[in-house]
């Protein structure tokens, strides 16, 4: 974060706590970081605070648009605290790494609806899924397991054949 915690907090009216002030730190150091994760942070530097408090300090942030509530499908809620844009992110299907990209086409909502049915639309979201470059650097020097040489593969395969 750019501005000071407690001014961002004031600013909105919020109680400043240590709590507050930990998880929004915890969310500014770490991207797309899940609630878990925030939690763990947040002992660290504090102490003792219940998952609760976490969930609690997080809803409050991104109902006051301190951060951000993304979830990718088949993934835990990530938050952010790049917020006042409309960009989207990037997903790796293999590792779940989640990136920043910039918004499709400029202003918000970047797509616009064919039919928006009479809504006012004013965000889109986009994730944009495949494999990381890291991922893909992987799959290419690791070479393709080999049934034979798998023992699971192997034992699967002996008692397919025991069972006749």
């Amino acid at each position: 974060m750019t501005t000071d915690g407690a001014a961002l907090l004031r600013e909105r009216g919020i109680q400043v706590t240590a709590q507050r002030l930990a998880v929004l730190r915890a969310v500014a150091g770490q991207p797309h970081i899940t609630a878990d994760a925030v939690a763990e942070i947040v002992r660290t530097e504090i102490g003792a605070i219940s998952l609760q408090s976490v969930y609690d300090a997080l809803g409050l942030l991104v109902s006051e648009g301190l951060i951000r509530r993304i979830q990718p499908s088949g993934s835990a809620a990530r938050f952010e605290d790049r917020v006042g844009d409309n960009h989207h992110h990037l997903i790796c299907r293999a590792c779940g790494r989640v990136v920043d990209v910039d918004c499709a086409t400029g202003s918000a909502p970047c797509l616009t609806a064919v039919d928006d049915r009479g809504y006012e639309i004013d965000e889109a979201e986009v994730a944009y899924w495949g494999r990381c470059p890291d991922c893909l650097e992987e799959a290419r020097t690791t070479p393709p397991t080999d049934a034979k040489s798998n023992p699971r593969s192997n034992n699967r395969r002996a008692r397919r054949s025991s069972r006749g």
